[in-house]
């Protein structure tokens, strides 16, 4: 068992359901509800949806997201960007996203998207942050009178292929003190390395403003190494080759090279999110996953989500398959959630109120439950 919990059965779904969960790795237009993609569709006259039903849609979306590389994952974004032009789309899918991971159990959620795709009707960059801020305020207050307490902080995203990361960098310091926690950078990482944005990383750091960074998802250990130190990552976005700079010594424990043993030292969270890396092929399988071994090892690891639709996942089943492959049990749970926690962008008071006032309570009367 590769658990610390003592807990040898397996933990029920519904328990894992009621848990308290922290996600810092979603993306908005990964997330859409199949019926919503199909109304949007419908109000803008797109017609290169491949399913004309839901439940179609939804299987479509999972197959396509499970050719083995990022760079056809990716291609499966066309659709979601496609219906999501306008004010009231961008509204409504933030709103419903705020209500989805409200429902699963999130009580805080960083949820990133990439403003420059959503402006091939005409709006602005400052129209599209305005509409996904009002989106999630309306979905935090909706799940609210249902009963469940939700934060968002969203996460404005460049496209590392082209050349607007320093507007996007502008926009994160200008809506930050309106919901807007940090910046990212995602996209293909094969010939589009992060240093070619240092202008937009440079501009953050004297802003004093967050940043992560997509890396070491399909490319390996050159783009964590230039992500931490060239841009200053304070944490890397999925982060999982750094497996290859960890060896087996002649009697068979893990060797850290300096760059492993580099990340691992100066804490830097790794925001992990184990369907997505199957399907792109960045691991083979959910027990091959190399949270594993770096859990043991003592990364500082965070469960995430990545794209709810494509991998028709949830942060519950993303904890029930870890629960399932590895052993483990809800102190391992608790750890996860805490280390996600402790590395959101909000400020170090409000990080702290949420995890001595609701994730803490609600683990311990969890465990005092289970036995």
């Amino acid at each position: 068992m590769d658990s610390d919990s003592g807990i040898d059965a397996p933990i029920p779904l519904d328990l894992i359901a009621r848990a308290p969960k922290v996600l810092l790795h979603d993306h908005l237009d990964g997330g859409l509800r199949p019926q919503t993609i199909l109304d949007l569709a419908d109000e803008v006259g797109y017609r290169g949806l491949p399913a004309d039903s839901a439940a179609s849609l939804a299987a479509w979306f999972s197959r396509a997201a499970c050719a083995g590389s990022l760079e056809r994952y990716l291609e499966t974004f066309r659709h979601t960007v496609a219906v999501t032009q306008t004010a009231d789309a961008l509204h409504r899918v933030a709103s419903e996203c705020a209500l989805d991971l409200a429902a699963d159990g999130v009580c805080y959620a960083e949820v990133r998207y990439a403003p420059e795709l959503h402006g091939e009707r005409g709006l602005t960059l400052p129209e599209i942050v305005e509409a996904v801020l009002a989106g999630f305020v309306a979905g935090e207050r909706d799940a609210l009178k249902d009963g469940r307490r939700i934060r968002i902080g969203v996460l404005l995203t460049a496209v590392r292929t082209s050349m607007h990361s320093r507007t996007i960098a502008e926009l994160c310091v200008r809506y930050r003190d309106r919901g807007v926690v940090g910046f990212d950078i995602a996209g293909a990482e094969a010939g589009s390395p992060p240093t070619r944005h240092l202008d937009a990383f440079e501009y953050l750091r004297h802003e004093n403003a967050h940043f992560t960074i997509h890396a070491g998802e399909s490319f390996g250990l050159p783009s964590i190494w230039e992500a931490i130190q060239w841009c200053g990552a304070e944490r890397l976005g999925h982060g999982v080759r750094i497996m290859d700079d960890i060896s087996t010594s002649p009697d068979g424990k893990p060797v850290l090279g300096r760059l492993a043993a580099y990340v691992r030292d100066r804490r830097i969270p790794l925001e992990m999110c184990p369907t997505s890396n199957v399907q792109t092929g960045a691991a083979e399988s959910i027990a091959a996953h190399p949270i594993g071994l770096l859990r043991r090892l003592g990364f500082r690891l965070t469960v995430n989500t990545d794209n709810r639709l494509m991998s028709d996942t949830s942060m519950t089943r993303e904890m029930k398959l870890l629960c399932d492959a590895f052993g483990y049990g809800l102190d391992d749970l608790q750890w996860f959630t805490v280390n996600a926690m402790k590395s959101a962008f909000i400020p170090f008071d409000e990080r702290l109120a949420i995890i001595n006032e609701q994730i803490k309570p609600a683990y311990a009367a969890l465990m005092a439950n289970h036995t």
